[in-house]
């Protein structure tokens, strides 16, 4: 790795495929496997060596991200409208200088690191992206390979010349900076980076495409946080530090400082976090507590609660169950025997 490298880190975007779960805070702060999402991100760069990280916001995700970030030595940078990947990247420009970096969306989730990315940015090279194989890759960016070598982007191609799709990591050299500012917007009206990186391309650089190791997950829909909420659940490190009392916890289970499980069974792998109450429940296997949440006489698995979500007297067991901050799901007692709903926009409710 090139001394010098920065990492940049994209969470300015409205995450408009999660509400109505981001309505109210940003994509990369929700929490999978107890952490918010961006956590990952950064913990992958310091790992990687990168120790000049900055984090590209907007006005609307700004002041949950700096929440969600306390204690971590970065840096912000505020794009005050989303035009693209690309037009981050320029916005970034005072930051990044003449540095080499690291682009990284916020929202995706690498379980080996970035390191492999960083150790393919020889000299002579001019990026570096991590690509991934896919079923549909007419859903992503698609690259074209000569042996390790992209020759050709195409942005959701209809008829996609390879499986092999762009993923959320890039590393750039900073003449990249210098395409970047040439660009003009795409048909939905947005400065592309596969446009950049076809322009370093066009221009004979040398932009070498790598494999991600491990599974990648984006992290765009309301399915996908329940599978990456999973996939990083089942590398779980036990660890309890707050009390249990009367309480079976089978297999890889985290109760935080703080937390309380009462009378009740916790089947790993399992997160319950800070402040979390378990009280007379079931808590299955792949779910995440969130941070003062409570689960009373209530069954859950496979779910993600977010901070201070309720789940109690509930007769049946929740499964597959995504609920929001402070969101409520309680049972309710004499006639008339109906559901009371208070549902935002794009909410699902199935109904047994």
């Amino acid at each position: 790795m090139l001394s010098g490298m920065k990492g940049l880190i994209l969470a300015a975007g409205r995450g408009t495929r999660l509400r109505p779960l981001t309505h109210t805070r940003p994509k990369p702060a929700i929490r999978v496997a107890g952490r918010p999402i961006i956590h990952y991100a950064v913990e992958n760069l310091l790992e990687a060596g990168v120790r000049e990280i900055g984090v590209v916001v907007s006005p609307e995700t700004e002041r949950d991200l700096k929440v969600a970030l306390e204690g971590y030595p970065v840096r912000y940078v505020l794009q005050e409208e989303p035009q693209g990947l690309a037009h981050a990247v320029d916005v970034a420009r005072d930051f990044l200088g003449e540095s080499p970096f690291v682009l990284y969306l916020g929202d995706n989730l690498f379980q080996k690191g970035i390191r492999r990315f960083l150790e393919a940015f020889k000299p002579g090279v001019s990026a570096v992206i991590a690509l991934v194989r896919v079923e549909d890759p007419r859903q992503f960016g698609v690259a074209v390979l000569e042996g390790n070598r992209v020759v050709r982007l195409l942005e959701k191609p209809k008829d996609p010349p390879s499986d092999l799709a762009v993923a959320g990591v890039y590393v750039f050299s900073p003449e990249v900076l210098e395409v970047v500012r040439g660009l003009k917007p795409s048909a939905r009206g947005e400065y592309e980076i596969t446009d950049a990186i076809q322009g370093l391309i066009d221009r004979g650089k040398t932009v070498v495409g790598v494999e991600v190791e491990g599974w990648w997950k984006d992290t765009g829909r309301h399915q996908d946080l329940l599978d990456a909420n999973r996939l990083l659940l089942e590398e779980l490190t036990p660890k309890v530090e707050g009390d249990v009392v009367e309480s079976q916890l089978t297999g890889r289970v985290v109760v935080e400082k703080g937390a309380k499980v009462v009378r009740s069974t916790v089947i790993g792998p399992a997160h319950i976090g800070a402040g979390a109450v378990v009280e007379e429940a079931f808590v299955g296997p792949f779910t995440s507590v969130g941070p003062r949440a409570r689960v009373v006489r209530s069954e859950v698995e496979y779910s993600l609660l977010e901070e201070e979500a309720v789940v109690e007297e509930v007769r049946l067991r929740l499964q597959e169950c995504i609920l929001g901050v402070r969101a409520e799901v309680k049972s309710r007692d004499g006639l008339p025997r109906a559901h009371r709903l208070i549902l935002g926009d794009l909410s699902q409710v199935e109904l047994a």
